[in-house]
């Protein structure tokens, strides 16, 4: 990506003339700062074996997945207030240096415990990584210029979820499953004096009022303990085992518990007024819906391909390429159009709709299992959730004001977060409802495709209803300036 082809079109005047150019080092350096933890996850997934093989059980491994995912979930509304509190600069940098940190100790971990805990603080860096990422191209763009950028931030991501697969296999086979981890250390270096050299720091909301941290205690409690039921609930434990039940109840305590807090806070860590406004609201619910059905394709599509096409494990997730080349080009030029047009509102209508039609066409090609015709279908599915996700941040940060642009974009990250628990928890349960648990090669065969199926079928409304939510959706003038404060 060249510094060219980052920079504003066209400015008109001599001040945009002078600060144009200076958005491409800035915004290059915010995408080296994402990538270790999107890299993170798709690098390790390969080495998951290994790693359970030389520290511990694969059933106690899974854990290394879980602390990640919890912990970024859960942290990531703190991380958005305090760096509208403090500096999103100020706050990025400590996140990366924290996440680098625990990446060269996971690489030194000697038993599976030690790199749980590491994990879990990893997961929570993570989390503010990417909130406070997305929350500086807020900063460094005007609105009607973020969709463009957003579609480069989603065309290096589909890049990283190709290759990040290869470069695990690759580690593992020839160096160690460490490496997987160390790698991130180069990388986060180049990335933290990016940010330190070339990032502006825009003034701070400031701390006028006490940081709400009983607030944020509660709900990481509240995040953690639903996450928990979603990812362990029918898996780990069964749905009215007293494990799930006791998460569960303690999902509404807490719950409950915040909302009484928050009403009574100076400065709470859940933004109610901002979720009371229609651009967060309905771009928060869409987001958890469109994310929920997401996971139809990322866990069911390598599992059918695997079982139904006799794809290797390596094959399958290469045959998810389509999706991550049809999300790069559709943000990208979506976000082009916006730059030109200023209308954002029909993109993510016509995502979901695509989305909808891809998710149908997966359950009707499901009944006769061909690569080619799901790769179609991916494709189609990748074009639809380009134009969602993305977009939707744009709304959002468009919405409000620059001191709690950070609050906002956490919003989002954490509904998307909360989407993917419970849309992988309720089409898992759907797929074991309609899959059995024949032994035998075609039977097997068969479960497979009746459980697809219905966890496409069940996906389709939900990417449909999203649809319907988005048509709420108000469409705000994009501004030109960042002139909000």
């Amino acid at each position: 990506m060249s510094q060219a082809t980052l920079q504003h079109p066209a400015p008109t005047s001599p001040t945009e003339r002078s600060a144009a150019p200076s958005v491409a080092l800035p915004f290059a350096a915010i995408v080296l700062a994402m990538l270790p933890a999107v890299l993170d996850q798709t690098i390790l997934a390969t080495a998951l074996p290994v790693v359970a093989a030389d520290l511990g059980r694969l059933a106690d491994v899974s854990w290394v997945v879980t602390a990640y995912v919890v912990a970024a979930a859960a942290s990531t509304p703190l991380w958005g207030k305090l760096g509208d509190r403090y500096g999103r600069k100020l706050l990025l940098e400590v996140a990366l240096v924290v996440f680098v940190a625990t990446s060269a100790l996971c690489g030194a971990a000697q038993d599976i415990t030690q790199l749980i805990a590491l994990r879990a603080v990893q997961g929570a860096a993570a989390g503010g990584l990417m909130t406070l990422a997305m929350a500086s191209v807020g900063d460094l763009v005007v609105p009607r210029e973020r969709g463009r950028y957003q579609g480069y931030i989603a065309a290096t991501f589909a890049v990283a979820t190709i290759v990040g697969p290869l470069i695990g296999g690759v580690l593992v086979d020839h160096a160690s499953w460490r490496w997987v981890f160390l790698v991130n250390l180069p990388l986060g270096a180049v990335a933290l004096a990016g940010l330190h050299l070339r990032l502006p720091a825009p003034q701070a909301a400031g701390a006028d009022r006490p940081l709400d941290v009983a607030g944020a205690v509660l709900l990481a409690g509240a995040t953690t303990a639903l996450m928990l039921t979603c990812i362990w609930g029918g898996s780990r434990y069964a749905w009215d085992s007293a494990q799930i039940l006791a998460l569960i109840a303690a999902t509404v305590v807490l719950s409950g518990a915040l909302v009484v807090r928050e009403r009574r806070a100076a400065d709470p860590i859940v933004p109610f007024h901002l979720l009371r406004t229609g651009p967060v609201a309905i771009a928060s619910a869409a987001l958890f819906l469109a994310t929920a059905a997401l996971f139809s394709v990322t866990v069911f599509v390598p599992l059918f391909l695997e079982t139904t096409t006799g794809a290797s494990p390596t094959e399958a997730g290469l045959l998810l390429i389509p999706a991550m080349l049809g999300i790069a080009v559709s943000t990208t030029l979506s976000g082009r159009a916006i730059v030109r047009t200023g209308r954002y509102k029909r993109f993510p209508i016509a995502g979901l709709g695509l989305m909808t039609t891809a998710l149908v066409l997966l359950a009707a090609f499901a009944g006769h299992p061909s690569q080619v015709a799901t790769g179609i279908a991916l494709a189609v599915f990748g074009l639809g959730f380009g134009m969602v996700t993305q977009i939707l941040v744009v709304a959002v940060q468009n919405s409000v004001e620059r001191r709690e642009l950070g609050v906002a974009t956490a919003t989002t990250g954490f509904f998307r977060a909360l989407g993917g628990a419970v849309g992988a928890a309720v089409l898992g349960a759907v797929f074991a409802a309609q899959s059995g648990s024949s032994g035998a090669a075609h039977a097997l065969r068969a479960d497979v495709i009746d459980g697809v199926q219905a966890v496409f079928l069940v996906a389709a409304p939900l990417a449909a209803l999203a649809l319907l939510v988005v048509l709420r959706l108000p469409e705000l003038p994009l501004q030109t300036a960042n002139h909000k404060s």
